[in-house]
């Protein structure tokens, strides 16, 4: 039997479910495209020159890597031109990027973490993008950058597709479309990604969790609570022995979970109180809660679901807790 194919999915998805529309399922292979070419740089690393600083700051005053640069630029070139776009809106960038004159205008609108976990890149550690994709509303005012930033500030319910690729010891693309979650691995010498699970599922209790210990002396009361009864093990009032795994790589911790259970918890504390957080609710913790609740999981703030929150900005940071769904209720609960 031949390989399903990404391209394939996609036009089962369209043709024979009515999920997506032909304008959707190109600009997911657009997306998928300039993914190739993100792995394809990260694969040469220091052979390609693309390691270290790139001497900027992004939007959020975080010094940029050169990779971070490149990213970017490989998703806003692709994406541009092919007509099925309205605007997009990168992580790397202070105002939307509005589509240029010259090319037809679509109905859908892009956000992206051009590539998470950018600190892990010099080490070799696996890093990832992250991608949403919302409808843009009618008659929305897109005649300039600042005017554009309105059309995305839809709650995350309203997300038509997410997903994320892993740069790791293989290039993997997980995707929902609405249609439950699925994984694709890029086979390098065709160059095309082929279905290798479908019908994901996090297990709803699961031993493990990621979580900076760094901060703990930052956290408020609940996630204390809940990371001390962890740590009593078999002893303790949650009965088993846990582990903790950290890569420091959203996409690499949140995958770990989507492929065999666990929680992930970037928290409020008093470090990041007054930015509301350290996660970006649209670039991270919205496609990210997507994916997890497709897959049978759960994703809150702690005190609210995810998905339901409505923005108020385009760069807005948020807490996070996702994962296996018994155990996000379990630390959603001791919050109140």
């Amino acid at each position: 039997m031949a390989r399903m194919t990404l391209s394939r999915y996609l036009i089962e998805e369209q043709r024979e479910k009515g999920v997506i529309t032909a304008d959707l399922k190109l600009l997911i292979e657009v997306v998928s495209r300039a993914c190739k070419a993100i792995s394809i740089a990260i694969g040469k690393g220091g052979l390609g020159g693309v390691l270290g600083e790139a001497g900027s700051d992004n939007v959020q005053g975080e010094a940029q890597k050169k990779l971070d640069v490149l990213s970017n630029e490989y998703l806003l070139e692709a994406n541009e031109w092919g007509g099925h776009l309205a605007a997009m809106a990168s992580e790397e960038m202070d105002l939307p990027h509005t589509i240029p004159h010259r090319y037809p205008q679509g109905e859908y609108l892009l956000l992206f973490d051009p590539l998470d976990g950018s600190s892990n890149i010099d080490v070799n550690i696996s890093v990832g993008t992250i991608f949403s994709v919302l409808k843009c509303p009618e008659g929305a005012d897109l005649s300039t950058p600042e005017a554009a930033e309105q059309a995305f500030l839809q709650p995350g319910t309203q997300q038509v597709a997410a997903g994320y690729t892993v740069y790791g010891p293989t290039t993997l693309l997980v995707l929902t479309v609405g249609d439950g979650v699925v994984e694709f691995t890029l086979d390098r010498e065709v160059g095309a990604f082929v279905l290798t699970r479908s019908a994901m599922r996090i297990p709803e209790d699961t031993k493990e969790f990621a979580i900076n210990m760094s901060n703990r002396r930052h956290w408020e009361a609940p996630v204390q609570r809940y990371v001390e009864e962890m740590q009593a093990g078999k002893e303790g009032p949650l009965g088993k022995d846990y582990n903790m795994r950290w890569v420091a790589s959203m996409v690499a911790d949140v995958h770990r979970i989507m492929t065999r259970g666990g929680i992930f918890m970037y928290p409020i504390d008093a470090k990041t109180r007054d930015k509301g957080g350290k996660l970006r609710l649209m670039y991270e913790a919205n496609p990210m809660a997507f994916l997890v609740e497709q897959a049978g999981g759960a994703a809150t703030t702690g005190y609210r679901r995810i998905l339901d929150l409505q923005p108020e900005k385009l760069h807005q940071r948020v807490p996070v807790i996702l994962g296996s769904k018994n155990e996000v209720l379990r630390v959603t609960g001791y919050h109140g």
